[in-house]
This record gives C-alpha cells, structure tokens and sequence, in this order.
C-alpha cells in the first residue's frame, strides 16, 4: 500500500477528539496505518497521526523482538482499568526524539472492532497495556506531554524545541 505523512506535534488535529469509525471500509487505510507505522519504527499509530480523524488505531508490540502480532482497533473502548498504575518513559511517532515520563494502569480490558468489523474483547497488560492507552489518548485528543504538570511540560517543550 502506502507509507503516510506523520503529523507532528504541535499539529491541531493531535488535540481533537475523534469521531466514532461508522460503517464505512476501512480496510485500505489500516493497511497504510500499518505501513506507516512500520516504516517509522514504531509499535502503535493512531489514525489522527497520519490526519485521518477516526477513532482508529494500529499495534503490533512485539515485531521488533521477532513475534509480530500486528493488529487494527476501531472505535476502541478501555471497559476496566487496572487500579495499580506504573511510571515509564514513552516516545511518540508524533513528537519525535522526547521520551515523557507517564503513569499509567499496568492492565486493562478492552473492546473494539477489528477492520472486517468482528466484535472483539481482551484483556491486555505490560507493554500492550500502555500502548493501546498511549494509542487511545491520540483518539482523545492528548499526547504524552499531557500527562505533566504545567511546570513539566514547559520544561519539555523547551527540550523538544532545542532539539528540532
């Protein structure tokens, strides 16, 4: 298919909430969501990423350790959170080269439709858990920079501009 231009933060759309998928295909789209995400390096992308504004998102967590299990979320609802929650550094194809420290639960269970439009619920932990959150906030309209105190996020911001 095809690699997709990134949006990069500070871009609008990464701030706008998401409108729901409808009935419409979308099979060619995540393909290129997969592409893109691949030619990036990245683990997880979410449509507004590449400036499709639905409530889409692509992941596979374990292709770089040689286990792909790549797989498309639409209209994806976190049903439980785990109550216990866990601090670690997280990077965004969006804000590239800014590692943010974000606290987030080390579980959660989750519903969706896969591309084919199938009903889907699981149970995720460790590095899916979080992806499918960090993936999830894009949806929501937040980035890992929302996740800081004010004081943070300047401290952040003014790092990330040096850098670019």
């Amino acid at each position: 298919m095809s690699v997709l231009p990134l949006v990069i933060w500070p871009d609008e759309r990464l701030s706008q909430v998401c409108d729901h998928v409808g009935e419409d295909d979308h099979e060619a789209l995540v393909q290129d969501m997969f592409d893109t995400m691949y030619a990036a390096n990245g683990r997880g992308l979410a449509a507004p990423q590449v400036g499709v504004m639905r409530r889409i998102f692509v992941m596979d967590a374990g292709w770089k350790e040689g286990d792909p299990t790549p797989e498309a979320f639409l209209d994806p609802v976190i049903m439980v959170r785990e109550k216990r929650t866990e601090v670690m550094e997280e990077g965004c194809l969006s804000i590239p080269g800014l590692m943010v420290p974000v606290e987030r639960p080390v579980a959660v269970t989750l519903a969706w439709r896969d591309a084919r439009g199938d009903m889907h619920m699981r149970d995720f932990d460790g590095f899916e858990a979080r992806c499918i959150q960090h993936e999830i906030d894009h949806l929501d309209g937040r980035v890992t920079l929302d996740h800081l105190t004010e004081a943070d996020k300047a401290d952040f911001i003014a790092t990330y501009e040096a850098q670019t």
